[in-house]
């Protein structure tokens, strides 16, 4: 068989490959924060959170390194990476948070990462995201507070929903 001959069988063959080998499994593979902080809108779109694809791993640790450092060089964190502080901050945001009851007509996701908040989610009344970005800013250590939500259920959310190949 002549390389060419080869190289138009793959061509033809390699899609099917690709086809049965399906979607890429994502998974949070650098342990970050995605807490759910309330569920009273239980059609919400998932957010896809931290969730990443095995192949997108390179390109967010050499991230990592130089924005978690810098952190550290530039004199703003006491710890030697601000994304050693991840896991207290959304101990502090779960806590402040409570039973919700402030936001009882929502269903919000946050994800904290080197001292940033998303929040993503489903909530009745919008006009609640300053008071729950006034909340979160308030807990320790965190530098800022990003609000991605969509009033009630119906329609394309703001930010990236979870499918079916996530695993947690």
């Amino acid at each position: 068989m002549s390389w060419k001959k080869l190289v138009a069988a793959v061509a033809l063959v390699w899609p099917v490959f690709a086809w049965c080998a399906g979607p890429p499994v994502l998974k949070n593979w650098f342990n970050d924060p995605f807490i759910q902080l309330s569920r009273a809108l239980p059609a919400c779109p998932v957010p896809l959170g931290p969730m990443m694809a095995e192949a997108d791993i390179k390109q967010e640790e050499h991230s990592r390194v130089e924005r978690g450092t810098t952190c550290w060089l530039s004199g703003k964190c006491e710890k030697p990476n601000a994304y050693m502080y991840d896991q207290d901050i959304a101990g502090a945001v779960r806590q402040s948070f409570g039973d919700g009851a402030a936001f009882g007509d929502s269903s919000l996701w946050i994800t904290v990462k080197r001292k940033f908040v998303w929040v993503e989610g489903c909530m009745a009344d919008p006009s609640q995201s300053a008071a729950l970005e006034k909340m979160l800013r308030a807990a320790p250590h965190v530098e800022a507070v990003f609000i991605d939500v969509m009033r009630g259920v119906e329609g394309k959310p703001p930010y990236v929903a979870k499918s079916g190949t996530a695993v947690d």
